[in-house]
């Protein structure tokens, strides 16, 4: 059975008739299958952002997003959108209106957020590539949490026309795909360029890796080593000398003060229902002092300035891309926030600084998936790639 035949035995795509669109004969990703979170336009297609209330504010779309037209031209066909955190507000992947997709790599846990049904539909084999968003981590985490290769490029490599924004200074289009091989394929179509050479210094965050659980940071040592054994031996430094805790503190002020900026309007005009945690992030966003914006502001150049430093041209730094594997369903919300401060502590880095990061998928920890994540300057997305394409060849 196809991914474009196949039942959605996993929860991962929006309720309703599924959409499928055959893409362009003899493209180069024809005779692959692709699912789009439903925060990408479809033509014809209500696009909802995991909300009944949001569609009814806002017209139907009459052309694909960018993202669904590129992969329709290389030959790839649509086979659905995949459920998402209401309007990409969450990292979990539970949504209260559509359900939580299952994480077929460990079904008592939940898939990760927000692009929670896109990781599902490809950790299932519903579909062989899917796309997502990152803003604070929504492609990163589903990744580490379901096993997959997943990818946050560089802030504006990849254009978000057609994809429903939150932040935009942190806002990027992302993908899915279960082995190396085919995840350099479509990232050589979204990214218009082939994977390029392979980096030839390594760097431990070793703050990041101090941070995660301990099962955690020993579990991804093996990977470690391949990464040295393919690129050379690594050296150790920190990620954020200010502290990844403070990274994050900057990343969610900014995040919230643009994500009420972007649905204000909607929020005042509709009075839509909202889960509780996402209602108060956006109540969060709009009180927000000055004082602390400003601050913020201030941090993003820092963490900018750091990466630059530690990255030049040739050098990727390797961190756990979540500190622990995902978390049991139905956890109650005083356990859940706590839990979603320490994985933006390992994902701030993206928003702040725009460079790309790619999960590794490859270790465990008792059973549940942990992934091993790579970063490098902005624009170098194409080493990444080619990094993965060599750790998958050297396992």
């Amino acid at each position: 059975m196809t991914g474009a035949e196949a039942a959605d035995r996993v929860n991962a795509f929006v309720p309703g008739p599924r959409i499928r669109i055959a893409g362009k004969a003899g493209g180069p990703l024809s005779g692959l299958s692709f699912a789009a979170k439903d925060l990408f336009d479809v033509a014809g297609v209500p696009t909802a952002g995991g909300n009944h209330d949001f569609a009814r504010f806002n017209p139907v779309p009459d052309r694909h997003g960018f993202a669904v037209q590129t992969l329709l031209d290389a030959g790839a066909d649509l086979v659905g959108k995949t459920i998402t955190d209401e309007v990409s507000l969450g990292i979990l992947g539970e949504n209260p209106f559509d359900g939580t997709p299952l994480n077929s790599a460990a079904p008592e846990r939940v898939p990760g957020g927000s692009s929670s049904g896109s990781a599902a539909a490809v950790a299932a084999g519903l579909c062989d590539i899917a796309l997502g968003t990152d803003t604070g981590g929504s492609v990163r985490v589903p990744a580490s949490f379901c096993g997959l290769y997943g990818i946050r490029p560089t802030h504006g490599r990849v254009s978000v026309e057609g994809m429903l924004p939150q932040a935009p200074s942190s806002d990027t289009t992302g993908w899915f795909a279960r082995d190396a091989e085919t995840f350099a394929r479509v990232s050589t179509i979204m990214l218009g360029e082939a994977p390029g050479a392979l980096p030839t210094r390594l760097i431990i965050a070793s703050d990041a890796f101090g941070f995660a659980d301990p099962e955690v940071a020993q579990a991804l040592r093996p990977m470690v080593a391949r990464l040295e054994a393919i690129v050379g031996p690594a050296s150790e430094a920190l990620m954020a000398p200010q502290g990844l805790s403070v990274w994050a503190r900057a990343q969610r002020t900014l995040q919230p003060v643009e994500a009420w900026q972007t649905f204000q309007r909607w929020i005042e005009s509709d009075n839509p229902r909202l889960a509780f945690s996402v209602a108060a992030g956006l109540v969060a966003g709009a009180q927000m002092p000055a004082g602390e914006r400003n601050w913020a502001a201030m941090m993003r150049l820092e963490a900018q300035a750091r990466l630059r430093h530690l990255l030049p041209p040739g050098t990727i730094l390797c961190l756990p891309t979540t500190p622990f594997p995902a978390p049991l369903r139905g956890l109650p919300l005083p356990v859940l926030q706590p839990l979603r401060d320490r994985i933006s502590c390992l994902c701030a880095q993206g928003g702040l600084t725009g460079c790309p990061q790619l999960n590794l998928p490859g270790a465990s920890v008792a059973g549940a998936p942990v992934g091993l994540s790579i970063i490098a300057g902005r624009g170098e997305d194409a080493s990444l790639i080619a990094t993965a394409l060599a750790m998958e060849n050297a396992a």
